[in-house]
């Protein structure tokens, strides 16, 4: 058991380059991960619940305890990253699939990664889990509604159907996961040394499978949608630490809102994409894992060493 945490430790400390790898590989010998693709949702479930079991019941007031700055980080989220890739779709002039691409990113809850990087920052843990919760429990409705009114310009949105594979993919999972933990709470708390190995495994075969399903467009395309994907991101990071120090937050809640906003479940993104709209419209997903995980570990690292956590 020793040897898989300190395997599990390894493996989350570096994903950020064993994402790269697995990406490069798979671009350049697809061959190597296209087995993955059919898997890819029952992938994200696997990481869905891996959340769930690391969450309790009482987690979730929380959410209640601090509802003006959870309520300030979701508007954040739901706002800043939809409205932030609708414009760079117009401004890059992307194709339709594409452009439903970025947008999907860009309307999908914030992704577990960003408390892991909320606290090698030295920001508010707690705020970041609360609105990582929020707004994975509002998905089901703000990502296919959002999406509808963004992309629809584009490409038909299957808002309907979109919202049962949310919940299918992400409300399901979590909530079986925060079951088991209750119910068989001492077995869990040891097993959950060893989430992050799994998840990990599970994202970068996610990725993996997307880019190899994708490879020829992505060699194609793929500098103009990293650019919107870097573009994205960084405008993200930017706007959710301005918005939130121009509401008065202390210096520790603005590192948890800035990265909550910037970082999203790209896992999720890609899955809706597959599902619903083609494989093209999985490649802003797939780069946007791979960039957030590097972009988020650099903004961590910055904001722990330049922006000491104040008590204010």
């Amino acid at each position: 058991m020793q040897t898989l945490e300190r395997l599990s430790n390894f493996v989350s400390r570096y994903m950020a380059f064993f994402v790269i790898l697995i990406a490069g590989i798979s671009l350049f010998q697809p061959w190597t991960f296209k087995w993955t693709v059919p898997w890819i949702t029952i992938l994200l479930g696997i990481v869905m619940f891996g959340m769930g079991m690391t969450l309790r019941f009482a987690d979730f007031k929380l959410v209640l305890q601090r509802p003006r700055d959870v309520f300030i980080g979701t508007v954040a989220q739901f706002g800043i990253m939809p409205l932030l890739a609708w414009g760079l779709a117009h401004a890059f002039s992307l194709p339709p699939e594409l452009a439903a691409g970025v947008i999907l990113v860009g309307t999908c809850p914030g992704g577990t990664s960003s408390n892991v990087m909320t606290y090698l920052a030295r920001g508010d843990v707690a705020l970041s889990v609360s609105m990582t919760m929020a707004s994975t429990i509002l998905a089901p409705i703000m990502t296919p509604l959002l999406t509808l009114w963004l992309a629809g310009q584009w490409i038909d949105i299957p808002a309907e159907k979109m919202m049962i594979s949310i919940a299918q993919v992400v409300i399901a999972p979590i909530l079986l996961g925060i079951l088991i933990n209750h119910f068989f709470e001492r077995p869990v708390q040891k097993a959950v040394k060893v989430l992050p190995l799994i998840s990990v495994v599970a994202i970068v075969l996610i990725v993996g499978g997307v880019v190899s399903a994708n490879a020829g467009r992505i060699i194609e395309t793929g500098a103009l949608i990293m650019v919107v994907v870097m573009c994205h991101n960084l405008l993200g990071y930017s706007l959710g630490f301005l918005v939130a120090k121009l509401l008065g937050m202390n210096m520790a809640k603005v590192k948890a809102v800035s990265i909550e906003v910037g970082m999203q479940n790209s896992g999720l993104a890609t899955s809706l994409a597959l599902l619903h709209f083609g494989a093209a419209a999985a490649i802003p997903g797939a780069l946007f894992s791979v960039w957030h995980n590097i972009s988020g570990s650099l903004a961590a690292n910055y904001l722990s060493s330049r922006m000491k956590k104040k008590n204010e």
